[in-house]
């Protein structure tokens, strides 16, 4: 993958975090869950521009980030009420719950590369169930290679969730929101015919043509 051509002193958009020329928070919209939604984004991946733990917490609105730090170890009781059912998305985990979900679900996801997302999960293991999902095929987060096959970044492990629950307006509206977000950062990368492959295989045309439209039209060098 090419490097990003984007400096960090590169002006940013406040919301979306990509430079003007890419902004797409015309795009934008909020994604409502029937459970909350807790991140747990390790202290290292939370200065990655790549974070989809941070993704989430953008088109979530009521989702909440905790930050990890392997020195300064949280409590259950600071993340979810003591009488809050907590289920942790992990692949070494119990199928998924069959059933009406539990009242004050919080759903945990667990933000980071595979070594820190396990020392996240030894932290907090105890304080709920583990939950495996069925996940199949590729991975659309084309901005970081996945470290092995079945591996997904954080975001798709929210959709599978949404969509083995059969909530699938939930599930189709995130997968934009988070495919908007992926062709915006190869564009911003430079790396055009990637985007534009990444783009022919998405829903993204049909879901948003002015937008990509006005993303399209040439402009200037400044």
């Amino acid at each position: 993958m090419a490097r990003s051509v984007v400096f960090e002193s590169t002006p940013r958009c406040d919301r979306c975090r990509f430079v003007p020329r890419w902004c797409i928070c015309a795009g934008f919209q909020a994604i409502a869950t029937p459970f909350q939604v807790d991140v747990l984004i390790h202290n290292s991946e939370f200065w990655r521009p790549t974070s989809t733990g941070r993704l989430i917490n953008r088109v979530v609105p009521t989702s909440r980030a905790h930050i990890f730090h392997r020195d300064l170890p949280l409590q259950r009781d600071a993340v979810v009420p003591a009488d809050h059912p907590l289920w942790i998305l992990h692949p070494r985990g119990e199928p998924i719950p069959s059933g009406p979900l539990q009242p004050n679900l919080h759903v945990m996801l667990l933000d980071g590369n595979w070594r820190e997302a396990s020392s996240m999960l030894r932290t907090v293991e105890t304080w709920g169930t583990r939950v495996s999902l069925p996940m199949t095929g590729a991975s659309r987060y084309w901005l970081r290679a996945q470290q092995g096959e079945g591996m997904y970044s954080t975001i798709e492990a929210l959709l599978f969730l949404l969509s083995a629950l059969g909530l699938t307006q939930a599930e189709a509206e995130l997968r934009l929101q988070f495919e908007l977000h992926v062709y915006a950062g190869l564009r911003t990368r430079g790396v055009k015919a990637t985007a534009e492959k990444y783009l022919a295989s998405s829903q993204l045309s049909a879901a948003f043509p002015a937008l990509l439209e006005q993303l399209h039209q040439s402009r200037p060098r400044v």
